[in-house]
């Protein structure tokens, strides 16, 4: 490795005595700009997917024994009691349930 370091110094040296420049600049290119034309693109805006949330009461095999609005809870847990004292085996428990609501429906517009 010295021993390059060493030859290229002397090749450097030598051509400094015969006029000559010891490293070769490159030639430098201008880069063309290009200016981008500013396109826009419209994108579909995605329908606002509304959901509404029910209270669901489902046994241990997932089978759905009822169905109830967000606030009637107490009705879906008197539900869920009263499957539960009429078989103390099975497991029944209540969760929510998220339904996607169709796309027919009008979309609330937000006024400023």
């Amino acid at each position: 490795m010295a021993s390059r370091i060493l030859q290229k110094r002397l090749e450097a040296e030598a051509a400094e005595k015969l006029g000559k420049s010891a490293t070769k600049k490159k030639a430098t290119k201008k880069k063309a700009t290009r200016k981008k034309a500013k396109t826009t693109r419209k994108r579909k805006t995605k329908a606002v997917e509304r959901k509404k949330i029910y209270w669901g009461v489902f046994s241990g095999t997932l089978k759905e024994e009822g169905r109830f609005a967000y606030d009637e809870r107490d009705k879906a847990e008197e539900k869920l009691t009263a499957l539960r004292n009429r078989s103390t085996k099975r497991l029944y428990f209540i969760q929510p349930i998220k339904e996607t609501i169709t796309e027919g429906a009008p979309v609330p517009e937000e006024e400023e």
